[in-house]
């Protein structure tokens, strides 16, 4: 099956239809630029509308660890999602299996770096200068490909119902992220898109395990900043 994340949500009601459509995650981005940018108390009010079963991300771009920490205790967040210029040293600073770290590879000795990186999945996304994502532009396949070789993947960057076919049978990721292609206007979701494209993935799908939004997999988890960090709040509280 390929896991599905609507990202971007900044409205209850569009939750509440990617969770009633079948998606198995949620994101909510904490970048102050970016259009669909949610403050922490307005995501915890959308988080608990929510039926047990879906994931909650929160999004970030190059924060400060203990404001990660501080904002996914308050909202109740399942995972973190760092979207910047992150280093791998940053990222150990979390349980690895909260965190997915997105890149950028425009060529193949940029995925060697990778393997540095101790995190729960991989999100390729494409990226302008001055944008981390968001951009509804196509990420590199080939690139996003090779990566799922080695390490759990999700699929981002200007999937929308012309390309989404196409671009699962070319990369078979284990999950995609869907923003921009699914949208009337920044931050508010086109709900019949949703369905429709939601609905086109799931029949070409073939039944597997959750590989990246098992929120079974996360209730155990602490969330003690590590490397000499002061301690962060529980993620489960």
């Amino acid at each position: 099956m390929t896991e599905i994340k609507i990202c971007g949500i900044t409205r209850l009601e569009d939750a509440l239809c990617a969770a009633a459509c079948g998606a198995d995650a949620v994101g909510f981005i904490f970048h102050p630029t970016s259009p669909r940018c949610i403050a922490p108390e307005r995501a915890k009010a959308i988080i608990a509308g929510l039926p047990a079963g879906i994931a909650t991300v929160g999004v970030f771009v190059n924060r400060e660890a203990e404001e990660v920490a501080r904002t996914a205790g308050e909202c109740g967040l399942d995972m973190i999602q760092l979207h910047g210029d992150e280093s791998p040293e940053y990222c150990r600073r979390f349980p690895p299996e909260r965190v997915i770290k997105a890149v950028f590879p425009r060529r193949p000795e940029d995925l060697m770096a990778l393997d540095a990186y101790d995190v729960r999945a991989f999100l390729v996304d494409f990226r302008e200068t001055a944008r981390f994502g968001g951009t509804g532009k196509r990420a590199d396949w080939h690139l996003a490909a090779k990566l799922r070789e080695s390490h759990p993947l999700i699929l981002a960057g200007g999937l929308a119902m012309g390309n989404i076919g196409e671009a699962i049978a070319a990369v078979a990721p284990h999950a995609v992220d869907l923003n921009s292609g699914i949208e009337r206007a920044p931050g508010i979701k086109d709900h019949a898109l949703l369905r429709e494209i939601v609905g086109t993935i799931r029949g070409e799908d073939r039944p597997r395990p959750k590989v990246v939004f098992d929120k079974a997999a996360t209730s155990q988890w602490t969330s003690h900043l590590r490397a000499g960090g002061s301690p962060s709040p529980d993620l489960n509280t």
